[in-house]
């Protein structure tokens, strides 16, 4: 009984939470986890044991704390890292962003006209151009995109696709469970392994209602195989009056890559572009805007005036639109590619890097950490279901047997620095850090290797 009464009132425990440095949750958290915590204790208490629930609240609070969505540092190698948010804003990206989020904008609003005008009609412009298409629209994400397109053009009817490209990407996204959802109706095409036009020719009925290729974009069948090409798609579905719709992905804009020096990176493999889709005649392209786009999650659809039209006039086109301060992100990125600065953006400044740099800077972290320089070479991979199977190489400050102790306590600093494990090992590639965050991973290593 005296143990019960020396239990803290939830207020007090409450307060006690909500002062904490390096806590602070708000009030109506920290009485959440209070009151868990005390009546954990009481409960205790009847099968004759004890608790301390103001120790309980605190591991229970510096958990919850540490969900609170915070800066880290990506030194896994692994440029779009879908964990760690993706792709970075370029500055002038992130700073349009900050100005539509902070005040009032023309959202919706024609300053010409005087009146109600059309949500982000400047950017479906500019994505037009970019991508060599009659029409843009943009929506909040690739997801959402091909939802759109499924369920304004073949609800009610079936879509034919390869077996060899019924998807599956992180978050449990099924393309089969999203065709369902739209009110589409799914024909499998071919095998796994190998599809070809006759196949789809086989799953043409009266009630099908358009084409669909999905580009695999975190996995490659390879081996004995064989893949129907865009090309002959388009033929098919002109014969047939269907549209041919494409979901490239990752959001490559041009296969050439012309914004980098030389051919095109070897890494870049045969990731399809997004102009190039549309010159063979994909009457729709859907691709995510952030990726190797480089802007912020959105869906991006290009293609044929017409259908664009039918999308935005569909009801879903309004549950899944983009707000305000993605739109003037994603603009902003757009205009980078108009530009000629498409280089800048982070992620392609990031897979630009040179090796030699890059170990310069390595050898600099282990240097000022007092740690002993192992620096060997390495692979960074592009992450986000893009390009799979492709690597750039990119050197690695290397901690041999000891990645199962540093890898946590290296995420228990502020700002967290998440590296990589591999056989044992810890590695830090800073290929995906910024070079003005070099002197936070050195001070990380400091304090996890002499403590």
């Amino acid at each position: 009984m005296d143990y019960l009464r020396s239990l803290p009132s939830v207020d007090a425990l409450a307060g006690r939470l909500t002062a904490e440095t390096g806590i602070g949750l708000p009030p109506v958290l920290a009485a959440e986890l209070a009151r868990q915590s005390i009546d954990a204790a009481r409960s205790a208490a009847r099968d004759g044991r004890r608790l301390d629930p103001a120790a309980m609240a605190r591991r229970e609070a510096e958990r919850l704390s540490r969900t609170r969505l915070r800066r880290v540092v990506n030194a896994t190698g692994v440029l779009l890292h879908t964990n760690l948010g993706r792709a970075p804003l370029h500055p002038e990206a992130a700073a349009e962003a900050r100005r539509a989020a902070l005040g009032y904008g023309n959202l919706e609003f024609d300053l010409t006209e005087g009146r109600r005008g059309s949500r982000g009609a400047y950017l479906s412009r500019l994505l037009g151009r970019l991508a060599g298409a009659e029409a843009a629209m943009v929506v909040n994400n690739n997801a959402a995109a091909l939802f759109l397109a499924l369920h304004t053009l073949a609800a009610g009817g079936s879509v034919p696709v390869s077996r060899g490209e019924l998807i599956e990407i992180g978050g449990s996204y099924r393309l089969p469970d999203l065709m369902a959802a739209s009110g589409a109706r799914l024909v499998e095409a071919g095998t796994t392994n190998r599809t070809r036009i006759s196949d789809y020719e086989r799953g043409l009925g009266s009630d099908t209602r358009m084409l669909l290729k999905v580009h695999p974009s975190n996995y490659r069948v390879v081996g004995f195989s064989e893949d129907t090409s865009l090309e002959e798609l388009v033929e098919l579905g002109g014969r047939r009056r269907l549209p041919v719709v494409y979901d490239v992905g990752s959001g490559l804009l041009d296969a050439r890559v012309p914004w980098m020096e030389g051919p095109p990176p070897v890494w870049v493999g045969g990731e399809p572009g997004v102009r190039q889709a549309l010159a063979a005649g994909a009457d729709l392209v859907t691709f995510s805007g952030d990726k190797l786009f480089g802007g912020c999650q959105a869906g991006v659809i290009v293609g044929k005036a017409g259908l664009v039209a039918r999308l935005k006039a569909s009801p879903v086109a309004r549950a899944v639109r983009i707000d305000g301060p993605a739109i003037a992100a994603l603009g902003r990125t757009a205009e980078l590619y108009a530009e000629g600065r498409s280089g800048e953006i982070p992620f392609w400044r990031m897979a630009a890097l040179p090796v030699e740099h890059l170990e310069q800077r390595l050898e600099q972290i282990a240097q000022t950490a007092g740690a002993p320089p192992k620096v060997r070479m390495s692979e960074a991979m592009i992450g986000a279901g893009s390009v799979p199977g492709m690597t750039i190489p990119s050197p690695a400050l290397v901690f041999e047997g000891r990645g199962e102790e540093m890898w946590p306590r290296l995420l228990g600093v502020d700002p967290a620095v998440v590296a990589r494990r591999s056989a044992g090992d810890l590695l830090l590639d800073v290929r995906a850090v910024p070079e003005e965050d070099d002197g936070r991973v050195s001070e990380a290593l400091r304090r996890v290797c002499r403590s």
